[in-house]
C-alpha cells in the first residue's frame, strides 16, 4: 500500500488534481473543510496581454445559469419551501444560506421532517419586494429585473436579507434616478414615514423604514437635494435679480413648485425654504414663495394639525443659518370657555 508523502497535493473529497499529477500553477486559493483539512484548490490561469483568464469561466457561468433556471425558476430538487406574503417558493437551503437573515430563519425554525418549511413575516415591512432578491441569491442576472417602480422594494429586501451589498447599491442608484417631477409626491409620502428626532436627525427606530438602515437617511437627503436644487433648475425657476418677473414658462414652473412644496413634510419644507442652496430669486422672492406655499398647505397637509405655519423675512445682516427667510410653526391656542357658576 502506497502512502502519500507530506508534500503530496491533496484535493477535495480525497481526489488529487490532474489524475494524481502535480502541476505548479499560480493563484492557488486555500479552503478549509472540517476542523483539520487544509485543501489547496488550484485553478489554471492563462495570461494574455497582461490580463488573466480562466479556461473554466464559461463552465462556471453555465453552472450559475443552471442554478438560476432549474433551481430558482423551476424549483427542481428543492429541499426548502419558503412562504412570503401569499406566495410560496420551492428553493434550496444551501443557496438560501447565503443570506444571513434566511440562514438564521432556517436554523431557528422547527422542522417536522421532509422538506424544510420557513415563513418570512413582512407584515411590518410593506416596502419589501421579495422575488428579485431571492433570485439574486442564485444569480446576478436578476439585477436586470430592477425597474424604477420596484427599485425601492428591492432595496428594502436586499437590506433585510443581508449579504447583498452589490444588489443594494444597484437598487439605490435606480431609486435616485426614479426621483422625478412625476414621482416626487410618492417619494414625499415615503419620506414622511421616516420620523425625526427632536434635534432634526433621523429617529434611530423608524417604524416603517427600519429595514432600509443607512439608506433611509441617504434617500431622505436625495429627496431634499431634488427639492432644493434639481427641481428649481428643471422647472427653470429664474434666480437672477433682473428676471424676477420671469416668463410665462417661469410662472408655470413656479406654480408647479408651489404645488409640490405644499405637500412637503414641515421639517423638510422649513429646511428647504431656509437653505442657501434654494435659489429661486432674491430673499423677497423666497419669502413670497414661502408665504404662497403656506397658504396652500393650510388647505392640505397642514390642515387639522392644530398648528399654524408662518414665515418671516429678516432684515439686516447676521441672519441665522445664513438665511433671511425663516419658517416657524406654533400650536394654536385653544379657546377658553368661561363657565358660570
Amino acid at each position: 500500500m502506497n502512502s502519500a508523502s507530506s508534500s503530496s497535493c491533496i484535493g477535495l473529497n480525497g481526489h488529487t488534481p490532474s489524475n494524481g499529477s502535480t502541476t505548479s500553477i499560480s493563484n492557488q486559493s486555500e479552503l478549509t473543510y472540517g476542523d483539520d483539512a487544509n485543501v489547496s484548490v488550484v485553478s489554471p490561469v492563462l495570461v494574455s496581454n497582461g490580463y488573466s483568464h480562466t479556461p473554466y469561466q464559461l463552465h462556471n457561468e453555465e453552472i450559475v445559469n443552471h442554478l438560476y433556471h432549474a433551481g430558482f425558476q423551476t424549483g427542481n430538487y428543492a429541499d426548502t419551501i419558503l412562504h412570503v406574503h401569499q406566495n410560496s417558493y420551492r428553493l434550496h437551503a444551501i443557496i438560501l444560506s447565503r443570506s444571513p437573515f434566511l440562514a438564521h430563519l432556517m436554523s431557528t425554525s422547527p422542522q417536522t421532517g421532509g422538506q424544510r418549511v420557513i415563513y418570512v413575516q413582512l407584515d411590518h415591512e410593506p416596502e419589501v419586494t421579495h422575488e428579485v432578491p431571492l433570485g439574486y441569491l442564485y444569480s446576478s442576472v436578476s439585477i436586470n429585473l430592477i425597474r424604477p417602480e420596484n427599485a425601492r422594494g428591492v432595496l428594502a429586501a436586499g437590506c433585510l436579507l443581508g449579504g447583498m451589498e452589490d444588489l443594494c447599491a444597484y437598487a439605490y442608484g435606480a431609486c435616485r434616478q426614479s426621483i422625478t417631477v412625476e414621482t416626487i409626491t410618492e417619494w414625499l409620502e415615503f419620506i414622511d414615514s421616516i420620523p425625526l428626532s427632536p434635534d432634526g436627525s433621523l429617529s434611530p427606530q423608524p417604524p416603517l423604514t427600519s429595514v432600509f438602515g443607512e439608506y433611509a437617511r441617504r434617500l431622505r437627503e436625495d429627496v431634499f437635494h431634488f427639492l432644493v436644487v434639481t427641481l428649481p433648475n428643471t422647472l427653470e425657476i429664474y434666480s437672477s435679480p433682473g428676471s424676477e418677473s420671469g416668463s410665462s414658462q417661469g410662472h408655470s414652473g413656479r406654480d408647479t413648485l408651489l404645488q409640490i412644496f405644499s405637500l412637503v413634510p414641515f421639517d423638510m419644507f422649513k429646511a428647504a425654504v431656509e437653505s442657501p442652496t434654494f435659489q429661486i430669486g432674491s430673499d423677497q422672492c423666497r419669502f413670497k414663495f414661502a408665504k404662497d406655499a403656506i397658504e396652500l398647505r393650510k388647505r392640505g397637509i397642514a390642515r387639522g394639525h392644530g398648528s399654524e405655519e408662518t414665515v418671516v423675512l429678516a432684515f439686516g445682516g447676521g441672519h441665522m443659518s445664513g438665511s433671511a427667510v425663516h419658517v416657524t410653526r406654533k400650536m394654536r391656542k385653544r379657546p377658553l370657555w368661561k363657565v358660570n357658576s
